[in-house]
């Protein structure tokens, strides 16, 4: 007899649990992105800059991923050579703007992903989604503060 997640006992949230989803839902992200030539990295680095309101300078950047995956300074220093190289940025003075190529890889690489997050995330209850938001933010501003002190 198979069961399905839906069918089984409720799993209960844990660091296994979250990895487990995580490592998930980036592995077909990053089946999309290699058919696109980037990394999760660049495609991070690239859609904060596609995103920001305003002109972003490296350091901008920098500071942006680095908060999201927590990378080595150097290495997205690294990540934004390879998107300038790859002309998905253009240099434009002290600020890295994206070209007209880097809105067209976030926008194809959105469309691409879009259904198969609707069958991902399709037909979970609002309720659970709130349930799970208010969880995963509690358990990032308490790894960010572990963080912090483990850095300080």
């Amino acid at each position: 007899m198979t069961t399905t997640a839906s069918s089984a006992a409720a799993p209960v949230a844990d660091a296994r649990a979250l990895g487990l989803a995580h490592h998930a839902a980036r592995g077909v992200l990053e089946h999309v992105l290699a058919r696109h030539g980037v990394t999760f990295q660049q495609q991070i680095a690239l859609r904060a800059a596609v995103t920001a309101d305003t002109p972003q300078t490296s350091d901008d950047l920098v500071a942006q991923v680095r908060g999201s995956l927590k990378a080595d300074p150097d290495d997205i220093r690294a990540t934004l050579d390879e998107l300038l190289a790859k002309r998905l940025l253009l240099a434009d003075g002290a600020h890295l703007r994206p070209t007209d190529a880097g809105r067209e890889l976030i926008a194809a690489v959105g469309a691409e992903t879009a259904p198969v997050s609707a069958r991902i995330w399709g037909e979970i209850p609002a309720q659970d989604l709130a349930a799970a938001g208010r969880v995963l933010a509690l358990v990032t501003e308490r790894a960010n503060a572990e963080l912090a002190a483990l850095t300080a």
